[in-house]
């Protein structure tokens, strides 16, 4: 019997600004050579604890009310706690609520907003609808999408996808991942880009497929984690060299990407300029697609294909992570030390090397 499959789609968001820890250079594993990626990837994050998305007015002989905003929560918000017991998902806080039926007690939320943690009680109000107390909540704890593979160390396993930070399209704010995981899939089709309006890959995948490995950070970066199955890699991908921002210069380099099916392609770009930073930089390089090919299928970059790893003489130095609005044809890209860092990898120096060999 054959699993059910769905087309769904991640939306290419602009990056905000959200916390950084900067790996240790000391204990970072490095590298010198990563096998390219380019391969399109379901993606599926459950949060910490449950996401406010909205709120849901409860009919009372008062009129609509919702307790929970008027307590003072607020969309994004992640509840934690209800009544002290953790909620780690739509299941476990859907249990404490029913028990809200047979009482009329405050319920003590404890609410997690961007770096603060603090409790909220609320009184839950009688839906005379639903004959049952609520709280006037909309709740979520999971979302899905799909992206692109950008690089993988076959030695540690590490990964690294998507170059720009997941937002949730509701709150519109980052989502602090509980736990993930990444599942082949396969483009069905693509809307062209047009000024003022990106355009986008459709795929199918399912979240009940074998995971091929694991989230464990959803950063400004991307997304990065373990790979538990690297068989999906194309054979012909082999490692290559991977080159600091200082070593990319402005003219000809490529992209990786899939287009139609799971085939992974190479299409032309320019670099327009890349500026070396010591510092993070999420917009480290300005690129232009320049294939006839790729323009004609998809007018230029499009949503879904966040994470295309750039190649330039024959070295890896980064990933495709934003569009132009008003011009679908260029967009941003990230140095790929950057997204290395987060994966807990540096670049192997030429120092290292000698003192290796």
């Amino acid at each position: 019997m054959k699993k059910s499959r769905h087309i769904i789609h991640l939306l290419l968001l602009v990056s905000f600004f959200i916390p950084f820890s900067h790996v240790d250079a000391v204990s970072a594993e490095t590298v010198k050579e990563l096998i390219p990626g380019g391969q399109s990837i379901g993606v599926k994050l459950h949060t910490t604890g449950v996401i406010v998305v909205g709120f849901s007015p409860v009919e009372t002989s008062d009129g609509k009310v919702s307790s929970a905003e008027d307590a003072g929560v607020k969309t994004g918000d992640i509840i934690l706690q209800v009544n002290g017991d953790k909620v780690d998902n739509m299941n476990a806080f859907v249990q404490k609520m029913k028990k809200l039926e047979e009482s009329k007690k405050p319920v003590e939320l404890l609410i997690k907003r961007e770096e603060h943690i603090f409790p909220l009680s609320i009184k839950p109000v009688y839906d005379s609808e639903d004959e049952a107390y609520r709280l006037g909540l909309f709740i979520r704890d999971a979302t899905a999408g799909i992206g692109t593979l950008t690089f993988f160390d076959p030695d540690s396993k590490k990964y690294g996808a998507l170059g720009h930070v997941i937002m949730d399209h509701q709150t519109k704010k980052p989502i602090d991942i509980y736990n993930g995981k990444i599942v082949p899939s396969d483009i069905t089709s693509i809307n062209k880009g047009k000024n003022g309006t990106p355009g986008e890959k459709k795929a199918r995948f399912s979240m009940e497929d074998e995971s091929l490995g694991t989230i464990q950070r959803n950063s400004d970066y991307g997304i990065f984690g373990k790979l538990n199955d690297a068989s999906f890699l194309d054979d012909h991908h082999k490692p290559i060299p991977v080159a600091p921002s200082n070593e990319v210069k402005e003219g000809k380099a490529e992209i990786l990407t899939v287009v139609e099916d799971d085939e992974v392609k190479s299409f032309d770009i320019e670099i327009i300029s890349s500026v070396p930073s010591k510092n993070p930089e999420t917009k480290g390089m300005v690129i232009k697609i320049t294939d006839k090919e790729l323009l004609n299928k998809t007018g230029g970059i499009v949503q879904g294909m966040s994470g295309s790893p750039i190649i330039q003489n024959g070295k890896l130095v980064g990933a495709v992570t934003h569009v132009f609005l008003n011009d679908p044809t260029s967009g941003y890209g990230v140095h790929v030390e950057w997204m290395l860092n987060e994966a807990g990898l540096q670049i192997e120096s030429d120092q290292e090397l000698d003192e290796a060999s």
